[in-house]
């Protein structure tokens, strides 16, 4: 059980209500889960060192129990804190149902139909389908006590209310399915033709992209459109239509339920905008983004710090701020979060930024704490990090002129990915190592004109606002070596073509 992990998700002011909590559930005044708390938050220290300063002495069955104890608190303040706040607004309206059908039975319509009009309002702005349903249905049974009832508009907003249901639960499928086949996709390696899933899943639960739906089902949506982007790298097509369902729910009174949804769907947009290069965008939506992690007592702040941070940074460095961005990463290459794979990508793109400014050492420091497997990252983060991580590193010790490592890198890249790679007919990449390979076998001859005309003729060049900008930043080493420039200079130039 990794109590820091759980920790981590906790915000300033949830750490200080712990506190409280645990004070008034100790029954002892020697108790001393206050203190290891405080130990886990504060300090990055081993588990030995924690057990000496709250023991004195390294090996303690009671430090483990303690632990224990400590785990099991957290998982009830945590469960506790949660119920409080998603259920108030539920029960409310529950309650209010409950006591309109004790009106009803006491014939007294007038009252119940006026708690079950401010039930179904607050049922409405939190988008509570099945609640809803419950008041309709209570509404219309009782219909004929209350004269003033037009009964046929309260049956057709009944019908309109299920079908919404209806789409909101479809969607879910569609998302769960959809999901599913991106984890095997970029966890797992296999190929399938997403496009072609996606239509298909779309058709067969009726779901069209223009219906209407609650933030979290827009939420869904939008995430299911980016994911096509993902996999195809093609983020130019989507980005009108995040945009444009983005504004169509900013038109609806945002719930702090919906919160989560919120800055979820700002983090989306502000990628695609960064993946098209339009940065000065990306980070206008950054710092909407940032505005709401802040608001409800930070209390998503935790969850999202290093998406946002890593995507700030990113664009900074595409910005011609790479000092900046750079400063932005050091910070968070020695916490620790439940969020791995965007631990893991704030120090690819750390080490992208030092081979940038030709800072080959800072660059392998970072690049030493990969010490785990490829099967490891590729169950962390994905396929097309491992294939990214494992290019920085043969480029890595090209520029450190260690021969034996780079040899050994490219056959090791060439075994495990190239029929992947062929496989997903990404022949790119194979021909780009392959480019890189000549180069390093050959320094000298990169900057003739052959060598150049062999370049031209071994891509198929598309235009640069589609051109995927980590793809440009691969190139751009390789055209650096062909022109003998600065490399960080020829990214700008390729990325502001």
């Amino acid at each position: 059980m990794n109590i820091k992990a759980i920790i981590s998700t906790l915000s300033f002011e949830e750490r200080q209500q712990f506190v409280l909590y645990l004070e008034k559930k100790n029954k002892r005044s020697d108790a001393k889960n206050i203190q290891l708390f405080k130990l886990l938050c504060s300090k990055e220290l081993s588990s030995k060192d924690i057990c000496l300063k709250l023991y004195k002495t390294d090996k303690c069955n009671a430090y483990h129990a303690l632990r224990k104890r400590l785990f099991q608190s957290l998982i009830d303040f945590i469960a506790n804190m949660n119920l409080e706040e998603e259920n108030t607004v539920e029960m409310q309206i529950i309650k209010y149902i409950l006591a309109s059908r004790t009106f009803l039975l006491h014939n007294k319509p007038k009252t119940a139909y006026k708690v079950l009009d401010k039930a179904e309002a607050l049922a409405k702005e939190q988008y509570l389908y099945n609640i809803l349903n419950e008041i309709y249905h209570t509404k219309i049974q009782y219909a004929y006590t209350n004269p003033s009832i037009d009964l046929e508009t309260l049956i057709k907003t009944f019908k309109e209310n299920q079908k919404n249901q209806y789409i909101e639960e479809e969607l879910n499928m569609v998302y769960a399915k959809i999901r599913q086949t991106l984890n095997k996709i970029t966890y797992k390696g296999e190929i399938l033709d997403f496009q072609t899933l996606l239509n298909n899943t779309l058709k067969e639960h009726n779901i069209k992209l223009s219906d209407s739906l609650s933030f979290k089902s827009l939420y869904q949506l939008m995430s299911i459109v980016s994911i096509s982007a993902f996999v195809t790298n093609d983020y130019f097509k989507i980005e009108s239509f995040l945009i444009k369902t983005y504004n169509s729910i900013t038109s609806q009174k945002i719930q702090s339920k919906q919160l989560f949804y919120h800055i979820e769907v700002l983090y989306m947009i502000a990628n695609t905008l960064f993946r098209n290069k339009k940065f000065e965008l990306s980070l206008h939506y950054l710092d909407q983004m940032h505005t709401q992690m802040l608001s409800n007592k930070k209390k998503h702040y935790n969850t999202f710090k290093l998406k946002y941070n890593l995507l700030l940074a990113l664009n900074y460095n595409y910005s011609n701020q790479q000092d900046k961005a750079i400063q932005q990463l050091i910070p968070f290459t020695k916490v620790k979060h439940v969020d791995i794979e965007s631990l893991l990508d704030i120090h690819l793109s750390l080490i992208m930024f030092y081979i940038q400014k030709n800072e080959f050492k800072k660059a392998h420091t970072v690049f030493s704490k990969f010490y785990h497997t490829n099967s490891y990252y590729t169950e962390k983060a994905g396929i097309e990090w491992v294939l990214k991580k494992n290019l920085a590193e043969i480029i890595l010790h090209i520029e450190l002129q260690n021969i034996d490592l780079v040899d050994s890198r490219i056959l090791s890249f060439k075994r495990q990915h190239y029929p992947y790679l062929k496989q997903i007919n990404q022949h790119r990449a194979i021909t780009f190592l392959n480019l890189v390979e000549y180069y390093y076998k050959n320094p000298k001859k990169v900057t003739s004109k052959s060598f150049h005309n062999t370049v031209e003729a071994s891509f198929k060049w598309i235009a640069a606002e589609c051109e995927d900008i980590f793809v440009m930043s691969f190139y751009a080493w390789l055209k650096s070596k062909m022109e003998n420039s600065d490399l960080y200079k020829t990214t700008m130039d390729l990325i502001n073509q």
